[in-house]
């Protein structure tokens, strides 16, 4: 696109309208799909910020990426975490969108509103999740042009966790090259998936520490943890899935069917399950999404709350660890770093989560390892602790499960103003 073309384009939104078009609920939005491979389509959707500036363009542009894989941004993370509404429809006054605007990405290709034409394709691997994501920020960039010199941050949870890492790498090397006009300043990795035998290894003990197994319980997890381990030290990625499968059917026999997302939360033998989600929430998401949403939207295409098929396309990918990812956005870019964990979670435990901090290799590891730890607060509450040195912060989190925008707004806040400099632009 040529200078004279996007300053056309930047002119036409001005005149048009300082934001966006009236979608579904109480901010101007855009919405679109983004042809990222042949007959292969992501949907994205973007609330503008409510904030009492001159132009939404005076606060940061945040994207949400949800996890599964195959979980929906535009649905769950929307609608159940942070987006400008709840699922009663009821205005959230814990939205990000009054402090920044939000990006809800439908990522990988065929998740949520997303889908795969006869001739397209799921993603097999995170390398091509990463090189999809680049071809749909491109593709976002030249419909909004007004975005492109805005401080952009990328906020994740669970399987979003292990793909930002590496959308960041290939995002930060194609603006260094001048690729795309871009002005990406840092990543929030929420309970992310990482590096999962670190997760699955240190099931039965947090749950053994919680009282939530007895000993003989504990055995019968680690003795199929160790399995796993055994694959991922073989190299076998396939075997590992599938025997993280079956240690997670051990997990539920052994505590009677406990919340993977949330330990506090009373057992439920009726859900959902696809990957690293589950749906709690019956059909009241889905009739929002296609009842509501879709219409509202002028979309024909049928939303899907978790898709088994972007999830068993990633299986044999799905247990290999990206730590070294990680490392490499702190050695070779700019990039603020904050990795954030709810002390209440199972599927993604924090005890886990320290211990692939603990392999991590970056070149300030030494320093950071010195940094103290502190407590964080939000008006006289203590939220959590903070461990930070330079670029890199990692945040426990209390009375937080897996979804911690959800289960701790107030701690929530508090990071996404330490990440993004109190949404400084």
């Amino acid at each position: 696109m040529t200078k004279m073309l996007r300053f056309l384009l930047l002119l036409c939104f001005i005149i048009y309208k300082s934001a966006g078009r009236e979608g579904f609920g109480p901010t101007d939005q855009e919405w679109g799909y983004s042809t990222v491979r042949p007959d292969s389509y992501m949907f994205w959707w973007l609330h503008y910020t409510t904030a009492n500036v001159s132009n939404p363009t005076d606060r940061p542009l945040i994207i949400w990426l949800q996890g599964g894989p195959g979980s929906s941004s535009t649905g769950y993370g929307n609608f159940a975490e942070l987006g400008p509404l709840d699922l009663e429809l009821k205005p959230r006054n814990t939205t990000w969108v009054q402090w920044a605007n939000v990006l809800f990405v439908d990522n990988p290709v065929g998740t949520g509103f997303g889908y795969i034409g006869e001739n397209g394709s799921f993603a097999l691997n995170n390398t091509q999740i990463a090189q999809d994501f680049l071809v749909f920020l491109k593709d976002f960039y030249q419909k909004l042009p007004q975005f492109e010199n805005i401080p952009l941050y990328i906020f994740c949870e669970s399987y979003g966790g292990k793909m930002t890492p590496e959308i960041a790498l290939f995002i930060y090397r194609a603006q260094k090259n001048g690729e795309i006009p871009s002005n990406l300043k840092g990543v929030g990795l929420g309970d992310g998936w990482v590096s999962p035998i670190d997760s699955v290894l240190t099931w039965a003990p947090y749950l053994l520490n919680l009282g939530l197994v007895d000993q003989d319980g504990y055995e019968s997890i680690m003795k199929q943890a160790y399995k796993a381990r055994d694959a991922i030290d073989r190299e076998d990625y396939e075997q590992a899935f599938n025997l993280w499968g079956l240690i997670e059917e051990e997990v539920e026999k052994q505590t009677y069917n406990i919340d993977f997302y949330n330990v506090l939360l009373k057992p439920t033998a009726s859900i959902k399950k696809i990957g690293l989600y589950r749906s709690y929430l019956g059909d009241a998401l889905s009739d929002i999404m296609n009842d509501l949403v879709a219409p509202a939207l002028g979309l024909t295409r049928k939303w899907d709350d978790v898709d088994g098929g972007v999830f068993n396309a990633l299986g044999p990918d799905f247990m290999r660890p990206v730590i070294h990812l990680v490392d490499e956005l702190l050695d070779t870019t700019d990039l603020t770093v904050a990795v954030y964990n709810g002390q209440l979670d199972l599927i993604v435990d924090t005890p886990g989560t320290v211990n692939w901090i603990k392999e991590m290799n970056f070149k300030d590891k030494k320093l950071w390892e010195q940094a103290e730890r502190l407590p964080f607060h939000i008006n006289g509450f203590m939220e959590g602790y903070v461990k930070k040195y330079d670029k890199f912060a990692f945040y426990w989190v209390n009375n937080a499960g897996h979804m911690v925008p959800a289960d701790n707004p107030s701690g929530m806040e508090y990071i996404l103003r330490e990440v993004t400099n109190n949404f400084e632009v």
